[in-house]
């Protein structure tokens, strides 16, 4: 079979779709709020914030094209059941269950709210419009680069890219006093608050997707597969790392428009484009909005319906079908709750997942990679969920040992622990593999 290559005209379009699709709900309405709430420590909780949200994902875009475009691989060295059980949690999570209807929830309430107010019958009929049209989308996934890298996604990088200018030449004001939270921890605020964009995990799902859109133009060797990857990895992580910046600066700068205790960054958003723009530029924030968060939501589907149909007893088209209907379903929820049920579960898949992206860049290291990667990801999976149980249940008290554990304040009790352990399992590995070497070279 021909190795085709991807012309210049593809490559951008793939760099522009791999962008588009990363930039829904969450990369839209968290960074104003991290901007407004952290006040002076403004740089410092964005550093942590870009690393959740732009360098790791463009990691795991990287890791996943080189293990041939599919968590699966990426998960293979943890076992069949376990590597399968943390790719169906992270496909349902930044799926059906949280990302897909959050992206209805939050163009609804920038679009339509204004117009219609927050009732539960005007989000129940834009929601069924909302998700019919990227159901119908989704059906024909091999048209994905036609559709939004060559079509959607220019539009979208064009509209974002008049918000962000106007963010730096238009600001409000000045930034008002950080919070609590980003007074005593600015970066590991900002790093935490990174998760709920979903980028990285979002990465291990939308991986395929773009892995899938180079192969539709007869790309099919690894390594060129690998090499466009990267490259769409590349101009994805620069107009992403754009992106936040221009979001911090338009929140940091929205201290008199809205509350410094706001928790709903759309609402510090659609006030600072009212106040500079009036009813139009509302009217310019719907429309950029619903396009930002309908192509995240197509490429979401496609990749989970892709992923279910290996395992499932259904065609991708009626997992299709499935999945936006229950998305719909729970993005009837309303943003608020969505965001608020999301944080426990993401607290705790986020530090297992990341660790798995980074050391799938030690494969080669190790001599039995399972032995290594399984008792380092347990750990970050513990931690992480005492983690999220200690944020979701703040009145209750744990042990002094947990209580106490380091950067357990920061909510990143699973950082060390999880270095330790690889240290550990490292070392076990290597002698191992030497009294292996020993016993081979005696027979």
């Amino acid at each position: 079979m021909m190795n085709h290559r991807l012309t210049f005209k593809d490559i951008l379009g793939l760099g522009f779709m791999t962008f588009a699709l990363f930039v829904g709900a969450g990369n839209i309405i968290f960074p104003p709020i991290v901007g407004l709430q952290s006040g002076q420590h403004f740089w410092i909780a964005a550093a942590g914030f870009l690393i959740t949200s732009v360098i790791l994902p463009v990691l795991t875009l990287i890791a996943l094209a080189k293990a041939g475009g599919s968590i699966d691989a990426l998960s293979k060295p943890l076992g069949r059941i376990f590597g399968l059980s943390l790719a169906i949690v992270s496909y349902l999570s930044v799926g059906p269950l949280f990302a897909m209807p959050r992206t209805a929830t939050v163009s609804f309430e920038l679009g339509i709210a204004p117009l219609t107010g927050q009732g539960a019958m005007p989000l129940l009929v834009y929601s069924f419009f909302y998700f019919v049209l990227v159901t119908a989308i989704s059906m024909y996934p091999s048209k994905l680069l036609d559709t939004v890298g060559h079509v959607l996604a220019p539009v979208k990088i064009f509209a974002l890219a008049m918000l962000g200018i106007a963010a730096v030449l238009f600001p409000y004001g000045s930034y008002i006093p950080a919070i609590k939270i980003y007074e005593e921890n600015p970066f590991s605020s900002g790093f935490l608050n990174g998760y709920l964009t979903m980028d990285t995990i979002g990465a291990m799902l939308l991986g395929s997707v773009i892995v899938n859109a180079a192969r539709s133009r007869g790309v099919v060797g690894s390594r060129l597969l690998t090499r466009y990857a990267l490259w769409a990895s590349f101009i994805a992580g620069i107009g992403l790392i754009l992106v936040y910046l221009s979001l911090f600066q338009l929140g940091s700068s929205s201290g008199g428009l809205v509350a410094a205790d706001e928790q709903n960054g759309a609402v510090v958003l659609h006030a600072y484009v009212h106040h500079t723009f009036g009813r139009l530029g509302s009217l310019f924030l719907a429309a950029l909005i619903f396009i930002a968060c309908m192509v995240t939501a197509i490429g979401l589907t496609c990749a989970s319906a892709d992923f279910f149909s290996q395992y499932l007893p259904f065609s991708y088209r009626i997992l299709v079908l499935i999945l936006g209907f229950l998305s719909m379903i729970l993005s009837n929820l309303g943003m608020n709750h969505l965001i608020q049920i999301s944080i426990p579960v993401l607290r705790t898949i986020y530090p297992p997942c990341i660790l798995l992206v980074l050391l799938s860049f030690t494969v080669r290291w190790w001599h039995d990679v399972t032995r290594v990667f399984f008792p380092v990801i347990i750990v970050s999976l513990v931690l992480g969920a005492l983690d999220a149980f200690k944020g979701a249940m703040p009145h209750i008290n744990l042990p002094v040992c947990i209580e106490n554990w380091p950067l357990s304040d920061q909510g990143l009790a699973w950082c060390l622990p999880s270095l330790l352990m690889l240290v550990i399992a490292g070392v076990y590995d290597r002698k191992m593999r030497s009294r292996k070497v020993v016993v081979h070279n005696s027979n």
